[in-house]
């Protein structure tokens, strides 16, 4: 896999909070490596580890991306949910940024029914079909409508499991996590001091707390999918 110069500036990453770990009495001694110092209470992170991890991942993404494998980007914090829609969007990925159904993967033929359903209940409110039920019969189907759109609206295009996972936090999905290791489908985790950085298979140290941090590491990845894609035009 051949690395390429992602533009990953260690000032910038200073400037989004990406050093700030947690408290030092909540951390995991697995994380002692990827920290550098402690500061008034609280773990830095290695900024210069994140980098290498950082632009591990982008190679990876965009090697992927080039053979066109899909990609799923799960990130259910609700202070980051609409900011990794728009990054997963922006890529073409698919996305879960509210609560992760458990089985959602390791159960894939259920989801794939949930799924059905829910294309089928979309396309029923596009053509007006609801609104010739009755009226108690049409309010169950929009309730049932906006509860999988809620949860199955990131992934209604997915029609087999995802190649690759990317996890914004490792503790918030870790149930996540575990499916995709169960299932043997690579990971790109998220990791903060208090995270185990031997779990998944690309693990960046970075403040998985702050927005402008979560913003500025879905960016990274983003733009490595974006170029990988083989209908991407690069500026001459």
């Amino acid at each position: 896999m051949a690395r390429r110069y992602w533009n990953i500036n260690l000032e910038e990453m200073l400037e989004a909070g990406v050093h700030f770990g947690h408290g030092t009495r909540k951390w995991n001694p697995r994380m002692a490596p990827y920290i550098s110092a402690k500061r008034k209470g609280i773990h830095i992170t290695n900024l210069t580890r994140t980098a290498r991890f950082l632009s591990e991942a982008c190679d990876l993404l965009f090697d992927a991306a080039s053979k066109r494998k899909q990609f799923l980007i799960v990130g259910t914090k609700n202070k980051a949910a609409d900011s990794m829609a728009r990054a997963a969007i922006r890529a073409r990925c698919h996305y879960v940024n509210k609560k992760w159904l458990g089985g959602m993967l390791t159960n894939w033929p259920t989801t794939e029914t949930r799924l059905h359903k829910f294309r089928d209940l979309r396309t029923e409110q596009n053509t007006g079909g609801l609104n010739r039920l009755p009226k108690r019969d049409a309010a169950m189907l929009k309730r049932q409508l906006s509860r999988l759109q809620t949860y199955l609206g990131g992934i209604k295009y997915m029609t087999r499991l995802p190649d690759i996972v990317i996890i914004v936090d490792q503790q918030e999905e870790y149930t996540a996590l575990r499916e995709c290791i169960t299932l043997g489908i690579p990971t790109i985790c998220l990791i903060d001091t208090n995270c185990d950085p031997d779990i998944a298979d690309i693990s960046i140290p970075a403040n998985d707390d702050v927005i402008a941090s979560i913003r500025l590491i879905l960016n990274k990845l983003v733009v490595a999918i974006c170029e990988g894609r083989p209908s991407y035009i690069r500026n001459p």
